[in-house]
């Protein structure tokens, strides 16, 4: 969720020259040393491979095996799926901007970027709620799970996810109700040929921070924190009536760490950018474009770590996807083959 008044990350530093010679309202562009744009290249691609395969494999792995057709598996899907797009339609685009400081794909793609930018961030984040709703009634209710996460719950809260994030991102921007308020500002200062860059009001910034990130990452705070305090009641009385094996300790401790991984990697990526983009507006949009490339490639990373943390930190995902690099599946129909036990 890019925002910044320089056409690139640097784009007033170095030795700035225009995005297009022949044009006198084209925005300014750095020329990064070739052994940087090279280092650049191969950092950022290897980020994009690395977010579009892990969730590739999220998600085939449980459209493929029978065992994982689940509805917490269905929100992971709806995660990786997000997670998924946001590498092809959102990272790799951004990574020809971040290096190359200038967009050279039209004004119409521009919209359809920055849209995409915002939808897939919002909706990365809105399936990470979804889940931690899910886990709740896992831990905290567990009698009234299976009644009340069935597959029609799980299918509305996706619908609902899907639809809020494309409300969100493509709705602000082609009503441009970003720069409500601010349009003369924004064209005479902002707009240049070459630049594709996410400009909001300060109204704007706030509604649509609340929107994407503060009010879900606050209700996902409270519910994984009241996850943690019911699993830890739980364990606490199995043991006291002396019936915790080793093998239920170790799960009990795992599954601990996984919450407290989930909620310190959301915060971790996620927060800084989000302080940045409400306050930017509030003090004359003064936030380095530089600072502001680097925490959005932050936010970015975090799909990039997603498949590692709902998938590969369970071992029949660990087992399916051995199985689905291993080649097997393409000598005979392994769908139906157990990846775990009850």
């Amino acid at each position: 969720m890019r925002h910044q008044l320089c056409g690139g990350p640097a784009s007033c530093m170095m030795e700035p020259v225009f995005c297009y010679e022949s044009s006198n309202t084209s925005c300014l562009r750095t020329i990064y040393p070739i052994h940087l744009r090279v280092a650049l290249y191969i950092i950022l691609g290897v980020t994009v491979i690395l977010t579009v395969c892990g969730n590739l494999l999220v998600t085939f792995s449980v459209a493929y095996f029978k065992q994982l057709h689940t509805p917490t598996n269905y929100l992971i899907v709806s995660l990786a799926v997000s997670d998924l797009l946001l590498g092809l339609l959102v990272m790799f685009p951004s990574m020809i901007l971040t290096i190359e400081s200038c967009w050279y794909f039209g004004d119409f793609f521009c919209k359809v970027y920055m849209s995409s930018d915002v939808t897939l961030c919002t909706a990365s984040i809105l399936n990470l709620l979804s889940i931690s709703v899910d886990r709740y009634y896992a831990v905290c209710q567990p009698l009234l799970y299976r009644s009340r996460i069935t597959d029609n719950v799980v299918l509305i809260m996706i619908l609902l996810t899907w639809s809020i994030s494309v409300f969100i991102g493509f709705g602000m921007i082609f009503l441009k109700l970003n720069i409500l308020g601010v349009e003369e500002f924004y064209y005479n200062h902002v707009v240049c040929k070459g630049g594709c860059v996410l400009f909001q009001s300060g109204p704007s910034s706030v509604i649509s921070s609340l929107l994407s990130f503060y009010m879900p990452g606050v209700i996902m705070l409270a519910v994984y924190l009241k996850v943690l305090l019911v699993a830890q009641k739980q364990f606490r009385s199995i043991q006291r009536a002396g019936c915790v094996s080793s093998v239920k300790t170790s799960s009990q401790t795992k599954a601990t760490k996984t919450l407290a991984v989930v909620m310190g990697a959301f915060l971790s990526f996620w927060t800084p950018f989000f302080v940045c983009y409400v306050i930017d507006p509030f003090i004359s949009y003064s936030v380095p474009p530089q600072l502001f490339e680097v925490l959005a490639w932050m936010c970015y990373f975090n799909s990039t770590v997603n498949p590692m943390i709902y998938a590969f930190f369970y071992r029949w995902f660990r087992k399916a996807f051995q199985l689905l690099t291993s080649g097997n599946i393409f000598k005979s129909d392994m769908s139906e083959t157990t990846l775990f036990t009850e």
